[in-house]
């Protein structure tokens, strides 16, 4: 019988991140290492006790100076009581009386066991010790004997505010699982530096903002079953939402203001979010017009610098109107699926040399906005469940202000399910024609990064393209099955359950489909943020999809869908007999071959052969 799910592997561990207030750390030796461990205990807002033989004088400078200023105590390890004269067994006599009298312990690490030092803890005693905090359901870590620990600790770092220096929120971790910490080390030494340096800022902002959303008037809007949190419910910030209203509750404005925490969180630019005035937080909640140009403060005016850049910059600075006697131009470009290198030549000149204001789709990267050189103003569309249509028009309007002043707009919107077809009839209606600059269409380039062709002799002969999400969130009609056809489904990943029940649907015309319901075991793809690194594609089948998203994890938008056989035409050795004679009668066996005992498969990341046009 094939597995529904993947098969776990062994060797992992359960990474988890504790809270520890008005909880105690006990940490066995007083060496650096010790030190380290405190200090991180600390701050986790754990009390700390250092246990050791020969108490504060053994204790090294660091965990004196802390025991002094009363960050933390030390405790003499040869002075408490104890009734064996053993001095292998003493050690671990006395640390389970302590273990035993004391309330709030739930951690032990054991650091005098450090290899290298010239008094380093016997095995022995090590093994003894641990035995004693088990005993007590106490977890422990056990220096340099992994077969001794309950935990290890992950190489981890703790973002700051590079202006402030203050401590952020926001951490990552890293582990070997005791197969190289040196490396896990430098793994997360590489990952920090390629982050930008104010991702603690964002965190605190989002905060900030997510206090702000949940409040009216002042005061705090009751949370009704969690529905206020962000992170809560389905793993997509795209899930649909009804146009907002005069007359929604007090209740469903604060919903609906989270669900706009969610999209700023995961579309806009770390920088832009760490750069969020109190303004700019209260302008992003408004629902009404997008992020202002004007930034507050001087401060707030700091060029903003992307790590992908290699020293480009671009900046949010105030769009100052004056009248002028120039004809402004607007240029309406193709940005293309996402990685920068696709982009045409046309586009990345009128990015990087002609445009005085560039209005972006929330789904354009940082590494793309990164072209656009210091002093040039970047409006991102806000265009959030619920108030696409309100966004669009402040958008456009805002072209047509810059224009009316002899400014150069260049605006990134696909033709494609795009809004370039209304905001040319618009920008004409107002004396302007733009100028038109195709580009790399995601309805090609996204499944050629996911090895999947739109059309394969042998496999599909005709393609063709249709939307998952209607005007104002209402359904559409989708095509019926053919064998010969690929159907590249853009957008609507967060309506999955509605087209599958649209494909699936019996008989040869149902309201949302024309033609034939597609079978069940018709391959599929979800490709979500095609051609940038953190691409992931899913691979199943109609029956088994559903599953399979649900099943991987949080949702990567923005996302497209290619239903049809091209999807596994060049898996491995290839399959381009899907539409010879009789073909049909062997499809379970090319499924087999396709996903093997799996009912799906995921493919996470992009070709590493990418990162040289990065």
């Amino acid at each position: 019988m094939a597995e529904a799910y993947a098969l776990p592997t062994k060797g992992a561990s359960l990474l988890l991140s504790f809270r520890l207030a008005s909880q105690t750390v006990l940490i066995v030796g007083s060496n650096s290492l010790a030190a380290t461990r405190a200090f991180a205990a600390l701050e986790a807002d754990s009390d700390v006790i250092i246990l050791t033989n020969g108490g504060l004088l053994a204790a090294c400078n660091e965990l004196q100076w802390r025991a002094q200023n009363n960050q933390l105590r030390i405790l003499d390890l040869d002075a408490l009581p104890c009734s064996s004269q053993a001095a292998i067994d003493r050690d671990a006599e006395a640390l389970g009386e302590l273990l035993s009298s004391s309330d709030g312990i739930r951690l032990v690490c054991i650091t005098d066991t450090m290899a290298g030092t010239a008094s380093r803890r016997s095995r022995s005693s090590a093994q003894l010790i641990s035995q004693a905090c088990r005993f007590r359901n106490i977890p422990v870590n056990v220096t340099d004997m992994p077969d001794l620990c309950d935990f290890t600790f992950m190489s981890s770092h703790r973002f700051r505010d590079p202006e402030t220096d203050a401590a952020s929120p926001l951490q990552i971790g890293i582990t070997a699982n005791g197969h190289g910490c040196r490396l896990a080390s430098r793994l997360r030494r590489d990952i920090v530096s390629k982050l930008p340096r104010d991702a603690g800022s964002a965190a605190v902002n989002i905060r900030k903002l997510k206090d702000l959303a949940r409040s009216s008037d002042g005061a705090i809007v009751e949370d009704v079953e969690g529905e206020l949190n962000e992170e809560a419910g389905p793993s997509t910030p795209n899930r649909p939402v009804s146009q907002r209203n005069v007359d929604e509750s007090v209740h469903e404005h604060a919903k609906r203001r989270m669900k706009w925490v969610a999209q700023v969180s995961e579309y806009w630019p770390i920088q832009q979010l760490a750069k969020m005035s109190d303004g700019d937080m209260i302008s992003v909640l408004d629902g009404r017009i997008g992020l202002p140009g004007s930034l507050s403060t001087e401060a707030d005016r700091t060029t903003l610098r992307s790590p992908q850049s290699h020293g480009d910059t671009y900046s949010l600075h105030s769009l100052s109107i004056q009248p002028s006697q120039r004809h402004g131009k607007i240029y309406l470009v193709g940005s293309g699926p996402g990685h920068p290198s696709l982009l045409t030549l046309a586009t990345h000149t009128a990015l990087t040399k002609h445009a005085d204001l560039v209005l972006s789709d929330k789904l354009v990267p940082a590494a793309v906005l990164a072209l656009i050189p210091p002093g040039i103003e970047i409006r991102i569309a806000r265009k959030f469940p619920g108030n696409a249509d309100g966004a669009q028009f402040e958008l456009m309007e805002a072209a047509i202000e810059a224009a009316k002043c002899g400014k150069t707009v260049v605006r990134g919107d696909p033709s494609v399910y795009g809004r370039a077809g209304e905001e040319i009839l618009y920008f004409r209606g107002h004396g302007f024609e733009p100028i038109v600059v195709p580009g790399v269409s995601s309805v090609l380039a996204g499944p050629t990064f996911a090895g999947i062709p739109v059309t394969q002799r042998g496999a599909a002969e005709s393609f063709v393209v249709c939307t998952g999400v209607g005007r104002q969130g209402k359904e559409v009609r989708l095509p019926g099955y053919e064998r010969s056809r690929t159907l590249v489904i853009l957008m609507g990943v967060a309506r999955l359950p509605q087209i599958l029940e649209t494909l699936n649907a019996q008989g040869e015309q149902t309201s949302r489909r024309n033609g034939p319901a597609y079978p069940a075991h018709t391959p599929i793809a979800i490709i979500e943020r095609a051609s940038m690194p953190d691409q992931r594609v899913i691979f199943s089948t109609l029956q088994h999809i559903l599953c399979a998203l649900e099943n991987s994890g949080e949702q990567r938008p923005p996302g497209m869908m290619v239903v049809g056989w091209s999807v596994l035409s060049l898996w491995d050795k290839g399959d381009v007999s899907v539409l010879d004679d009789a073909a049909e009668a062997q499809d379970e066996e090319r499924l087999r071959s396709w996903l093997g005992d799996h009912r799906w498969r995921i493919l996470d990341g992009l070709d590493s052969g990418w990162e040289e046009w990065q």
